[in-house]
């Protein structure tokens, strides 16, 4: 006997397949519950993040466990309604996007996160989104490792125009 998969199962399968590919590319993972929003809240977060390089699904728990697989271990269980944060470029961004709508509805909570493989508890999560992001601080690691150059430098030349302009003070003083 010919079996074929349900419709519904052969819609899961797809959503799973998506979920899976999202996991795959993305950088970190930020598990939130959702309940208590709206359709519309929820689709103004989607759109918050879309534009940082992140993506925010609303999914069921069995389908983003078997989308995640082997490939990421998470400590502890699933439980409610959970929507997942994919984080794939820097992560500070969204996850600013993501702390300010926490901070306007109340909602919706931090379960955990995991990113680069470590899982971190929500108060990591909103830690890591007071951070500034990736360019500024590269930005002023690169002007701190730069001071003490220009410092140097500026202690250098100084001496030298010093000595320079002791010589013209010399040069031009009448005999």
């Amino acid at each position: 006997m010919n079996k074929v998969a349900s419709p519904n199962r052969q819609k899961k399968e797809r959503i799973v397949a998506e979920l899976a590919e999202k996991v795959n590319r993305a950088k970190g993972l930020i598990f939130t519950s959702y309940q208590g929003l709206t359709h519309k809240q929820l689709e103004n977060i989607k759109k918050a993040v879309k534009t940082l390089d992140a993506d925010f699904v609303a999914t069921k728990n069995s389908l983003i466990l078997k989308a995640i697989g082997t490939k990421i271990k998470i400590e502890g269980e699933l439980k409610n309604a959970t929507a997942t944060l994919f984080l794939y470029g820097d992560p500070v961004m969204p996850l600013k996007a993501l702390a300010k709508s926490i901070k306007e509805l109340n909602l919706p909570s931090i379960k955990f996160g995991i990113l680069d493989g470590i899982q971190m508890t929500s108060d990591q999560v909103l830690k890591l989104s007071t951070l500034s992001s990736r360019e500024v601080l590269l930005t002023q690691l690169i002007a701190g490792l730069k001071s003490p150059i220009s410092g140097f430098h500026r202690a250098l030349n100084w001496n030298l125009q010093k000595f320079v302009m002791t010589l013209k003070a010399i040069e031009t003083k009448p005999a």
